[in-house]
């Protein structure tokens, strides 16, 4: 078997393109136009889709690799691109499993079309067990959808948007509805995406006015709340694998700047280099001790959904947990490499300064840190009593 390299899809030459142009990316609060044109030339809009349907045919493991990889270059480029995977990271589980009703997307990624994920909805605690959107049915199997997304990576871009919402008018209802809908009059992207990091995913809001789905875009129509559906599981393990993946990227990145730093810096007490300060050498330890439990835990993770291993009901804690031990270590791998980077990495113009802007926002997808104890909790110790 040959084993696989990131650098063939993402050589350093891109990668460093990609870094170069970060600063400004986010200095200037746009989406990273050149990035994305980039990645789509060098094939990564399909890395996930089979070669046979025109892509590189990887499976999520080295997606998750190839992500982590693009985050230590710009973190904002590769969780706006991490939307887009997630949607062909489930049409790839789908089909795996027998299930075919994603190959549009398939298809469409590996000819260039940019799918964005339109979930989350101010509010919305049950995220992927329900919806404020209305989805009303029409003749022949389309939908049209009415209500607001919130937090839709790749505003400017995105030609099919996939979403879920909430039928009630047929006589089977309710039903969740989970289709695609293009890009159109009756959607309205606002241009109020001013935030503190992350700033290149220009996540805006998403106002959809009776946009419609037509019936062969209508993938999935399950009941509202906890169920095994296959889109269920393909949509949590591939948002939460993949977004850990871009976390744990910014804890690597992090981590290869502290450690430059260190090297870099001497002391004014002892003329020596600060990597040579037991305390300094102390950190940049702790920082990757903490650093070398992710990738493994990942790998691991994305192996199991590649070659369907079945962990019963413990999936869902153990991939909310991956999500939740990845950002939370970022964050505190960040903290400590501005300590051992000193003051200089308070400045904006400083890539750690950016850096721990970014890595602030992982505390804010699903499964956020309320939600992953919960779902933990219950596995060991079953449900809560009603």
């Amino acid at each position: 078997m040959t084993r696989f390299d990131p650098r063939d899809i993402l050589p350093d030459a891109l990668v460093e393109r990609i870094r170069h142009r970060a600063p400004s990316v986010d200095a200037r609060n746009v989406f990273p136009e050149e990035d994305l044109a980039e990645l789509r030339e060098a094939g990564y809009l399909s890395v996930l889709v089979p070669a046979d349907r025109g892509g590189a045919g990887l499976g999520l493991a080295e997606a998750c690799v190839l992500q982590q990889r693009l985050a230590e270059a710009a973190p904002a480029t590769a969780l706006a691109v991490n939307m887009h995977l997630v949607w062909t990271g489930v049409a790839k589980m789908m089909r795996d499993r027998g299930l075919d009703e994603l190959r549009f997307v398939q298809e469409g990624a590996a000819a260039g079309e940019v799918f964005a994920f339109g979930i989350s909805e101010a509010g919305n605690d049950l995220v992927l067990f329900g919806s404020d959107t209305v989805a009303e049915p029409l003749a022949g199997g389309a939908y049209a959808f009415t209500g607001t997304k919130i937090f839709t990576s790749l505003a400017p871009v995105w030609t099919q948007l996939g979403l879920h919402g909430l039928d009630t008018a047929s006589p089977d209802g309710p039903k969740l509805v989970y289709a695609f809908v293009p890009r159109d009059e009756r959607v309205v992207t606002r241009d109020d995406w001013d935030t503190l990091g992350m700033r290149g995913t220009q996540s805006r809001t998403t106002e959809l006015h009776g946009v419609v789905a037509p019936a062969d875009r209508v993938v999935r129509r399950v009941p509202p709340g906890p169920n095994p559906d296959p889109i269920v599981f393909g949509i949590f393990s591939t948002f939460e694998l993949l977004l850990a993946s871009v976390y744990t990227g910014i804890a690597r990145r992090a981590l290869d700047l502290a450690v430059a730093a260190a090297e870099g810096r001497r002391s004014k007490k002892t003329g020596k280099p600060l990597s040579q300060d037991p305390d300094i050498r102390w950190h940049i330890a702790d920082m990757a001790l903490a650093y070398d439990a992710l990738p493994p835990q990942l790998a691991s993770l994305a192996h199991d959904v590649d070659a369907q291993a079945d962990h019963g009901s413990r999936w869902f804690s153990l991939l909310s947990g991956v999500k939740h031990r990845a950002t939370g270590t970022a964050k505190r791998i960040v903290d400590d490499a501005m300590l051992v980077a000193g003051g200089s990495s308070y400045f904006a113009s400083n890539e750690l300064s950016r850096l721990y802007r970014d890595v602030l926002a992982g505390a804010f997808h699903p499964s956020d840190p309320e939600s992953a104890h919960a779902t933990v909790a219950a596995a060991w110790l079953g449900p809560l009593e009603q």
